[in-house]
């Protein structure tokens, strides 16, 4: 017969010979953290996605361990149950204040629940930092192009013009006082620009540091309520994703101008993928 939920998280206690005085508190104690208190008496094919979920990580509160390692936990539940089961292990860290390491594909689980974000491909380590280290400055494209959504728009591009200038395909970028360092008198060197949605934005908008224009051209709209996304052609094989106020939303194929925040330019080395350094 299959066991009720109490006794799959009596389970491992049971077995390390442990008195049941205090198997019955360390389960309630569990139960009550995750809120299935009232479930515990029933067969888990009795329960939903999500309270299965709360059973398994019950299992490894009761144990009290000095690590916990979750390995995608949330991947097999729906979109709002993730969301709603992020806020929970987050809540659930902050309470018990045990070690966590917890491994997805899903960059914004990432971003939202980890203190510290360590980006594997491979199997080798390209950068450990806090989200927000790792989203202003990724060490390399693999991480700019894996942290963020939409993912940072990207321009094959050379220095120009002494570190004055990065020649694209068929347009031009100036390279603000910012990053002149990085690109002195660097004339030829292949580089990728890398230039987040938030940073290429309409006119209207107010803007931040150095800014340039370039005309594109429309070829998707998204809209997504609070803001548009616009995916426009620069020419040749240069795609922009752009976000626009949803009040200002232009038509397909209009030629549009929008407005790149060059302070805000990744630069990265186009033969190592390296991010560049003075």
């Amino acid at each position: 017969p299959h066991m009720t939920i109490r006794e799959n998280l009596e389970f491992g206690l049971k077995i390390r010979k442990m008195p049941q005085a205090d198997i019955d508190k360390l389960v309630n104690e569990a139960a009550e953290i995750l809120g299935i208190a009232h479930l515990l008496e029933r067969k888990p094919k009795q329960l939903s996605g999500g309270q299965r979920q709360r059973v398994a990580v019950g299992r490894a509160i009761t144990r009290k361990p000095s690590v916990f390692l979750f390995d995608e936990p949330l991947s097999n539940l729906d979109a709002k149950l993730r969301v709603q089961m992020r806020a929970e292990i987050s809540k659930l860290q902050n309470r018990l204040k045990t070690t966590t390491v917890y491994v997805t594909h899903d960059q914004v689980e990432a971003m939202t629940m980890g203190h510290r974000i360590a980006i594997m491909k491979d199997g080798k380590l390209q950068q450990v930092g806090t989200p927000l280290e790792v989203y202003e400055t990724p060490a390399n494209l693999f991480v700019a192009a894996f942290i963020g959504t939409p993912p940072m728009n990207f321009v094959k591009a050379a220095v120009a013009d002494g570190g004055g200038a990065l020649k694209a395909g068929t347009f031009s970028l100036p390279v603000p006082a910012s990053l002149r360092p990085l690109v002195a008198g660097k004339d030829g060197k292949a580089v990728v620009v890398g230039i987040r949605p938030e940073n290429v934005v309409d006119p209207s908008k107010p803007t931040r540091g150095e800014t340039t224009r370039l005309t594109a051209t429309v070829e998707v709209i998204e809209p997504l309520g609070h803001e548009v996304l616009v995916y426009a052609r620069l020419g040749g094989d240069d795609l922009v994703v752009a976000k626009v106020d949803p009040h200002r939303t232009p038509a397909y194929d209009a030629k549009v101008e929008l407005v790149v925040e060059l302070d805000a330019l990744h630069l990265f080395d186009a033969a190592t993928e390296r991010r560049l350094a003075a």
